[in-house]
């Protein structure tokens, strides 16, 4: 295994492959991996969006509960 810059151990074939993908993008080892990353993190944003929607959805009939006892509780308190 070669050791990087970034101090990752990588097998060398691995490397290479990064390497050449780099090369097919036109981009140099280290915006490959940058990229690679922001990628990973926009589809982990995209996931957690999509599972807190459908959290909303499912459990929608308990916030509205929730807020219409909210709003009967401080209308009571107001008479």
């Amino acid at each position: 295994m070669a050791k990087t810059q970034l101090g990752a151990r990588v097998d060398e074939d691995v490397a290479e492959l990064a390497r050449k993908r780099a090369a097919d993008l036109g981009l140099s080892i280290g915006d490959y991996l940058a990229r690679l990353v922001q990628d990973d993190t926009s589809g982990l944003r995209a996931r957690a969006v999509d599972a807190a929607a459908r959290f909303l959805a499912e459990h929608q009939a308990v916030f509205d509960e929730a807020e219409d006892n909210q709003q009967t509780v401080r209308g009571a308190h107001a008479a």
